[in-house]
Order: structure tokens, then sequence, then C-alpha cells
């Protein structure tokens, strides 16, 4: 089952890939989401290089609470970095994922620190 799952994912991923990219106004928000944290990138696909970056289980993270609220600070850590780095406007890629729970709460967490997408 754990195959067929991963495939799946891997499937729905591919259908949103196809369909956005990151450029150099608007680049990607790619979040992934393991068993113990979360970890949300912001990558200019036009260079190949990574803007801005935050991950629940980095040593300068501190948040309490249960995933979803980590979910949100990494969402807000995220943001303020990419701001930091000159970014207003993301396109947010789930990376086949479920829009719903962490991923939500990470989305919301970016867009309350002012991440526009």
């Amino acid at each position: 089952m754990a195959g067929s799952k991963l495939s799946r994912r891997e499937r729905i991923k591919k259908g949103i890939r196809r369909r956005l990219s990151g450029s150099t106004e608007r680049p990607r928000l790619s979040v992934f989401r393991s068993n113990k944290g979360i970890y949300a990138q912001v990558i200019d696909d036009t260079t190949g290089k990574t803007l801005a970056s935050a991950s629940s289980l980095s040593k300068d993270f501190s948040a309490n609470g249960n995933k979803c609220e980590q979910s949100k600070a990494v969402g807000k850590a995220l943001a303020e970095k990419a701001l930091a780095a000159g970014v207003s406007q993301v396109v947010f890629d789930r990376n086949g994922y479920l829009y719903h729970g962490r991923v939500k709460s990470l989305a919301e967490g970016a867009r309350e620190s002012g991440l526009k997408f």
C-alpha cells in the first residue's frame, strides 16, 4: 500500500508541476510534509535557485503545539525570509498533497505574514 500511495502522490505532483512553474517575478513555494516535520522553499525555477526556506526541524525554529500550529509558524517564518529576499508574490505548489490540514495551515501562515498567492 505504501508504494501505491507514494505513486499516486507522484502522479498528482507531475500534473501540478505541468501547470505551474516559478519565475523570477513569481517564484514557486514548494511544500514537503513528512511524519515528523514540514519543510517549505521558495524556488526560482528559471535559475534553479532556492531564495528562502524554512523547516519545523531547523535549529532556529521553536514553536510548540500540534503539527498544524507548527506548520502555521513555518509559513510565517518562510514569509518573513521571502519578504527579506525581495519576494512578495509566489505560486503555491502543494507537491501532490491535499490542500488540507498542515499544508493549508502553512499557506495561511504565509498569507498572514504578507506573502501573496
